[in-house]
């Protein structure tokens, strides 16, 4: 076999169907980045595979005077002609000899090729060419500038008065009062709530103890408890919460009560929160809980944000095949992930108010990013220097193996079967260089104040928690395990 590969001409400017113009307010996508291979197969060579289809006709033929499968060629020839068995080389080896190809130039696909047999469909050598997408190799500008804006993870003083607030409250006592209530008191009320006649399901109940200011009722219900005193009677008209139909409502005020809230001391802390003596204590505990809960969530963030600035600095179009390709992953992953749960998509959708569309366009958002920090990171990678060696590569098989529970060489002989090497080095490489751009991006909180970008990463293992921001889906291959 030879080839050759040359550049080709993407001659698609909009994403309408073949034949057809684009629709007004279409719009136009990037031109494909394409390069053409010519393969040559000699017919001396093409003759085996001819040879080979003959076998696999051979296997399913049935004829007298012969066992299954033992049908010799030329009878088998002489039966059907010749034209039959070259057809099935054809569809067979062409595409043996088309990854051949994408192997011996490198060609980095990120679409199925488009084949056309130029000679050899009837007689001698054969010859076909492949026009190959290509994934685009760009250039970021600007990544090593990398701004993220996170949760600043201290506690705030406000934070820490909030909780001691909301401990107060869970301590506090409540006291009758005699004057008119108002928002924060707890009302003690006989509630009942009609329409047509009808009672409102959940809206009839005596001695409920209920919080004015909580809105939990009905639109103006907690404005009609305001300035009541114990044995207010109401009669009034409200939509209850959730409905969109009023209902008749019947409050007897029975009593009136405020929230005491004790006084923060280091005796009240002692007393009541054993583990600490002193309100100095407490608060540094609560400045610690909380300080802990808002980083984990900067951390959380880090990743997604710092892939998303890096996302926004490649100034070229997502490649629409990609943007497919990792599209379609992303929904059979989430179908697959309802029907575990037993839920089929049409009921979530139904459940959720939303339609197939507007979900799927929800998932493209996603899928467009994953495609630009693809690239971006394939292009840090370049401009850098980084490079993966064998003892990555071997990690990686490690790694897996444990993962899916098989030795380290079995991994190793199902990536290298299913012509999967290439894409695993990938792999590392771009994990390899969004390490790179998260430790040497800049952190900042909302305020842009800098946020130590060490404490942000700790030992969070950004290695591998996200593949899908940065996985591709281009190449469908048929792994003996699962990665």
């Amino acid at each position: 076999m030879n080839s050759t590969i040359s550049p080709a001409d993407d001659t698609l400017t909009t994403d309408a169907p073949e034949g057809e113009e684009a629709a007004e307010g279409t719009t136009a996508r990037a031109p494909r980045q394409l390069v053409k291979l010519s393969v040559t197969i000699a017919e001396d060579e093409f003759d085996r595979d001819i040879d080979q289809a003959f076998r696999k006709i051979g296997r399913e033929a049935r004829l007298p005077g012969f066992r299954a499968g033992k049908v010799p060629r030329k009878v088998l020839e002489a039966r059907i002609g010749i034209a039959a068995a070259r057809d099935e080389a054809l569809r067979d080896a062409v595409p043996v000899y088309l990854a051949q190809a994408v192997r011996e130039h490198d060609v980095d696909l990120i679409a199925t090729p488009e084949v056309e047999i130029i000679s050899g469909a009837d007689a001698g050598p054969v010859e076909f060419e492949a026009i190959c997408e290509v994934r685009p190799v760009i250039t970021v500008p600007g990544y090593g500038g990398l701004r993220v804006e996170l949760p600043n993870p201290v506690a705030t003083a406000e934070e820490i008065d909030e909780a001691v607030d909301a401990e107060r409250r869970r301590q506090g006592a409540l006291v009758d009062v005699s004057r008119p209530s108002q928002t924060g008191d707890h009302v003690t009320l006989t509630l009942a709530a009609h329409r047509d006649g009808e009672p409102v399901p959940g809206l009839n109940t005596e001695d409920w103890l209920y919080e004015i200011g909580k809105g939990w009722v009905a639109e103006g219900f907690d404005e009609q408890l305001q300035g009541q005193r114990p044995g207010a009677e109401l009669t009034f008209s409200a939509n209850p919460t959730g409905m969109n139909e009023p209902a008749d409502f019947s409050v007897t005020v029975t009593n009136v009560q405020e929230m005491q809230l004790p006084e923060v001391t280091d005796e009240w802390v002692a007393d009541n929160l054993g583990e600490f003596d002193t309100v100095e204590a407490w608060r540094a505990s609560i400045a610690d809980r909380i300080g802990s809960a808002k980083l984990n969530q900067a951390r959380n963030l880090y990743l997604d944000r710092a892939t998303g600035a890096l996302a926004e600095l490649v100034e070229v179009p997502a490649p629409e095949s990609m943007v497919q390709g990792d599209l379609q992953a992303r929904v059979q992953n989430t179908v697959q992930q309802f029907q575990q749960q037993g839920i089929s998509i049409d009921q979530w959708l139904q459940a959720t108010g939303q339609d197939a569309n507007s979900f799927v366009n929800q998932l493209r958002v996603q899928s467009e990013k994953a495609v630009k920090v693809d690239l971006a990171l394939r292009a840090v990678a370049v401009a850098e220097g980084l490079e993966v060696s064998d003892d990555d590569v071997e990690a990686e098989y490690a790694r897996i193996a444990m993962q899916v529970r098989q030795k380290a060489s079995e991994v190793r002989k199902a990536y290298e079967k299913n012509d999967a090497v290439t894409d695993l080095k990938a792999q590392i490489l771009k994990t390899k260089a969004l390490d790179w751009v998260l430790e040497h991006a800049e952190v900042v909180d909302e305020g842009g104040m800098p946020i130590d970008r060490a404490l942000v990463m700790g030992t969070h293992d950004h290695d591998h928690d996200h593949d899908h921001d940065h996985h591709d889906h281009d190449h469908d291959h048929d792994h003996d395990h699962q990665h």
